[in-house]
């Protein structure tokens, strides 16, 4: 192998890592920014929401639910991941705040556009065709991914000091806002950096 071989191939690799890193960056910056956008404009309507349940919650000896924590699930709702509540019977039943009727179309169009932007972010400089954009851009689920998985099961949220409890559905929050919105919208966004060039 060639001196300029090696050095090519090491810029390569150098580039991979720095692609990844800006990926991650972006990715983590997204969800932090998408978050932040639904607690300034929603949290004190979440608050007001949640004083019922958190009524009850004290009432058999537990907490009230804290705004960050129903932020949080309003946020995941944006990605169409379910919030679980307890029944009275025992059971349990889902929903989604922000897709149910009075929902708001902006807080749905977030987390498309702050990932799309994300994509645009870490594919910009990016060498290579629409498949390496595209794949450079999908890098910010290694940021999203996580954040998504951690607010999941750090939201649990138990009524007072009983078996039922206000949560994520996990599932859907690690495999669809964790995974398939940032790989699909990211790559978008990585995608129209090739297009624009």
């Amino acid at each position: 192998m060639s001196t300029a071989e090696r050095a090519t191939r090491k810029t390569d690799r150098l580039v991979g890592r720095a692609t990844l890193a800006r990926g991650a960056t972006a990715g983590v910056g997204a969800w932090l920014l998408g978050y932040l956008v639904v607690y300034v404009s929603k949290s004190a309507a979440v608050s007001e929401a949640l004083q019922g349940v958190g009524f009850v919650s004290r009432l058999l000896g537990g907490e009230a639910v804290p705004a960050w924590k129903g932020v949080t699930w309003l946020f995941l709702n944006a990605h169409f991941v379910a919030t679980r509540f307890p029944t009275i019977a025992g059971g349990t039943r889902t929903a989604n705040f922000v897709t149910r009727e009075g929902g708001s179309a902006l807080t749905l169009a977030l987390p498309v556009v702050l990932l799309l932007a994300a994509g645009v972010v870490a594919a910009y400089g990016r060498r290579g065709g629409l498949a390496e954009r595209a794949a450079a851009g999908a890098t910010v689920a290694l940021g999203y991914l996580p954040l998504s998985a951690a607010a999941a099961f750090a939201t649990t949220h138990a009524i007072g000091t009983t078996e039922a409890a206000i949560s994520t559905d996990p599932v859907t929050a690690v495999l669809l806002a964790g995974t398939v919105y940032p790989l699909v919208l990211g790559a978008v966004g990585g995608t129209a950096v090739g297009l624009a060039d």
